[in-house]
């Protein structure tokens, strides 16, 4: 896949100073705005799927009336996440008595 280019950042000379003390050894300035780059495209893809799952949820609700309390949602978290750890743990102990 090839690369593309995105525009020239202008920047004061105190930034690009700041920027320039926090590289990691063997990083650039290039890699720094990359990385700052990707990290707030994923938040706000993030957000944007947070948002539309939400309203989704709402015209649901506003369509069929039904809901769930703070309490059923918890609970049925609390659950998953119980069930997921007595999960693990089998498998670690399956793992455990191989050795």
């Amino acid at each position: 896949m090839k690369t593309a280019s995105l525009p020239s950042l202008r920047v004061t000379p105190e930034f690009r100073e700041a920027a320039e003390s926090v590289l990691k050894e063997g990083e650039t300035v290039s890699m720094l705005m990359e990385t700052a780059m990707r990290g707030e495209v994923q938040r706000r893809q993030v957000r944007a799927e947070f948002l539309r799952r939400g309203i989704e949820s709402l015209e649901e609700y506003r369509r069929t009336g039904v809901s769930y309390s703070v309490e059923e949602v918890f609970g049925e978290l609390r659950e998953r996440v119980e069930a997921r750890r007595k999960q693990l743990l089998r498998q670690e102990a399956k793992q455990s008595a191989k050795r």
